[in-house]
C-alpha cells in the first residue's frame, strides 16, 4: 500500500479542519433559539481581504469589523498562496469534487489568466465609486449564498422527508431505529425551522458552475476567476519562503506541469508564485525531487502574469465608468416602494457599499422574513436582504441580523433601540379589508400589532353588509406615528392572495437626517414622547 507523504497528510488534515470549521461556524448561522449568538459566526468573512478592502472603500473608513483580514493579507506576504491550499472552504470543496469532475486541462488561452486581476481591479474601483460587486465573485459569498439559500434548506426538506415516510409508512421496528437517529440530527445538523428563499436556484446556479467550470480546468476558478486569489497572489509576489526548483539538476520532464492542480508550474519546472497555493503535489510528485519549499532570494513570477500598463488603465477607466452608467436609471429617483430592509440598516447607497450579499441574515431570520432582492434596487442590489411580509414578518424583539452581518451593512442593535427604529409603515386597503369592503367584523391586524400602544386601532362605524343589512363593526386605522413596519399585520391578514393591510417602505428611520451619526435617525414613538397619537 502506497503511503501518503507527511506534508500532504497535513495539508489534507488543514484543509479538512478549516472545512469543519466552517461548517460548524455555517450551522450556528441558523437561529438557535436563543436571541443572541454565540460566537463569531461571521469570522469567515471577516478575515477576507478582499471584502475588508471593497467595504472599506465602499465606505469611504476602515471597518472595524473586518480589521482581521489584515492577517491573512500579511501571511500571505510571507508564505504566498498558502489559505486557497491549506484552508479556504471552496479550494477544499474542489478538491473533493474532483474525482467527479476535473479532466486533464488543455491549453488557456493567452488573456484568461489576466481575468482574476481585471474583475479585482474592477470590484476594488467600482466599490470606491458606488458600484458593489465583491458579493458576486468572492468565493466565500457565493458558497455561503448557495448553501443558505439553496442547498441547507433543500437538505433540511429531504432529511424531513424521509424520516416523515419511514415514521408514516414503515414498520414498527424501523421507527424504533429511526427516530432516535432523527432527534440527533435535530439538534446537530437540521435546521430550526423549514425556509424557502426566492432566488434560491440561481443562489444554487452560481455555486454550482463554480463546481462545473473543473471540466474546464481543475480549479478553474481558483485559477483564472478568483479575485481574492489574485489580491493573495499579488501579495505573494513578495513572499520570502515558497516552493521552488532547484533548477541544475532539472531534465524539464514536464511531470510537474501535470501534476500541478493550479498551473502554477510549466514544462520547463518554473515556479509562478502568484498561482501556486504550495499544496505540495510538485514535492512529492517529483522523482527527481527538483522542488523544495524554503526560502527563496528569486523571483518566481513571470512578468506576463499580470495586467499591462495599458490594461490596467483601461480596467480602471472602465471601472469607474460602469458606476455612473448604472446611475442613470429611473429606480435612483423612484425606489421600489415594497423594498423594505431589515432594522438597523444603513442609508441605501452605503448598505449597498457594504453588504456582500452572503446571504447570513436571512438564514438567520426567526420567520423567514428575509429574502434576496431581484432587481427592486437594482442591478446593484441583487442578493441583498429585503423583508417580504406575507412571507414573515420582523420579530419586535430580536435583533440577530446585526449580530451576524459581517461589515456592519446592518448595523448590530440592542432590542430596545431596534424597537425604536421604523422599516416602514402599514397602509390598508378599504376595498379588501373585511370590515370596509364587506362590513364583516376582523381584529386579527390589531390583535398582533405589537408596539406597547397599539399602531392599528379601531373606530366602530355603522354600516351595510354585503347582504344589505345594517351592521355595527370596528374599522381598523393606522397610527402613523407608532407605526415600525415589522409586517405582522399584513403576515397574519386572513384574507387569501395579497393582505387587506400592506408595508412599504415609506417614513423609514435611515431616510431621515441623522442626528446621532450612525447613518440614520432613531424613531421617537408618541407613546414615550407623550406626543398625540389619535388622529381619526
Amino acid at each position: 500500500m502506497k503511503v501518503k507523504p507527511t506534508s500532504i497528510i497535513f495539508r489534507r488534515f488543514s484543509q479538512g479542519l478549516f472545512l469543519l470549521i466552517f461548517i460548524v461556524l455555517f450551522l450556528h448561522t441558523d437561529y438557535q433559539g436563543q436571541d443572541e449568538i454565540s460566537g463569531a459566526v461571521n469570522l469567515l468573512f471577516r478575515f477576507d481581504p478582499l471584502i475588508a478592502l471593497a467595504a472599506s472603500l465602499a465606505a469611504r473608513t476602515a471597518i472595524v469589523l473586518v480589521l482581521p483580514a489584515i492577517f491573512l493579507l500579511l501571511s500571505s506576504f510571507l508564505l504566498g498562496r498558502w489559505f486557497c491550499g491549506w484552508a479556504c472552504p471552496m479550494g477544499t470543496l474542489l478538491d473533493c469534487a474532483r474525482p467527479l469532475l476535473s479532466r486533464k486541462a488543455g491549453v488557456a488561452p493567452a488573456a484568461l489568466p489576466k481575468l482574476r486581476y481585471i474583475l479585482l481591479v474592477i470590484i476594488l474601483v467600482g466599490a470606491f465609486f458606488g458600484l458593489p460587486l465583491v458579493g458576486f465573485l468572492d468565493p466565500f459569498a457565493i458558497l455561503v449564498r448557495g448553501l443558505s439559500m439553496a442547498v441547507y434548506p433543500a437538505f433540511g426538506m429531504a432529511v424531513e422527508t424521509f424520516f416523515n415516510l419511514t415514521y408514516n409508512h414503515g414498520p414498527a421496528w424501523l421507527n424504533h431505529l429511526t427516530e432516535p437517529l432523527y432527534q440527533v440530527l435535530r439538534i446537530s445538523v437540521l435546521p430550526f425551522d423549514q425556509k424557502v428563499f426566492a432566488l434560491s436556484i440561481p443562489a444554487a446556479a452560481m455555486l454550482i458552475s463554480l463546481f462545473l467550470l473543473d471540466l474546464l480546468h481543475r480549479r478553474f476558478f481558483c485559477r483564472y476567476v478568483c479575485p481574492l486569489g489574485a489580491l493573495l497572489g499579488l501579495a505573494a509576489r513578495f513572499a520570502p519562503w515558497m516552493i521552488h526548483n532547484r533548477k541544475p539538476s532539472c531534465t524539464a520532464c514536464g511531470q510537474c506541469s501535470d501534476l500541478c492542480r493550479m498551473g502554477a508550474i510549466d514544462q520547463q519546472g518554473q515556479v509562478n508564485g502568484e498561482r501556486c497555493i504550495l499544496c505540495m503535489d510538485c514535492v512529492t510528485g517529483c522523482h527527481a525531487r527538483q522542488f523544495t519549499f524554503g526560502r527563496t532570494h528569486r523571483n518566481p513570477v513571470p512578468v506576463a502574469e499580470g495586467l499591462s500598463r495599458r490594461a490596467f488603465i483601461g480596467t480602471t477607466a472602465g471601472g469607474i465608468a460602469l458606476p455612473f452608467l448604472f446611475a442613470v436609471r429611473p429606480m435612483k429617483l423612484y425606489p421600489e416602494p415594497r423594498l423594505i430592509r431589515p432594522p438597523g440598516t444603513l442609508p441605501e447607497e452605503q448598505f449597498l457599499g457594504r453588504c456582500v450579499r452572503c446571504g447570513e441574515c436571512m438564514q438567520v431570520c426567526i420567520n423567514n422574513a428575509l429574502h434576496p432582492a431581484l432587481l427592486e434596487a437594482g442591478f446593484e442590489g441583487l442578493f441583498t436582504p429585503r423583508l417580504i411580509p406575507r412571507i414573515g414578518y420582523c420579530e419586535y424583539q430580536c435583533t440577530l441580523c446585526g449580530q451576524v452581518c459581517p461589515t456592519g451593512a446592518i448595523r448590530r442593535l440592542s432590542p430596545s433601540r431596534k424597537q425604536e427604529i421604523a422599516i416602514g409603515r402599514a397602509y390598508l386597503d378599504r376595498n379588501r379589508c373585511l370590515p370596509y369592503a364587506k362590513g364583516v367584523p376582523c381584529i386579527v391586524c390589531e390583535e398582533h400589532c405589537p408596539t406597547p400602544e397599539k399602531a392599528i386601532r379601531f373606530r366602530e362605524v355603522t354600516t351595510i353588509n354585503e347582504i344589505g343589512q345594517e351592521v355595527r363593526v370596528k374599522q381598523p386605522y393606522v397610527v402613523e406615528s407608532l407605526c415600525i413596519g415589522c409586517g405582522i399585520c399584513e403576515n397574519k391578514c386572513p384574507l387569501p392572495g395579497r393582505s387587506a393591510i400592506l408595508v412599504t417602505s415609506e417614513g423609514e428611520s435611515r431616510r431621515q437626517p441623522s442626528i446621532e451619526g450612525n447613518g440614520y435617525t432613531l424613531k421617537s414613538p408618541s407613546w414615550k414622547t407623550g406626543t398625540p397619537t389619535d388622529k381619526a
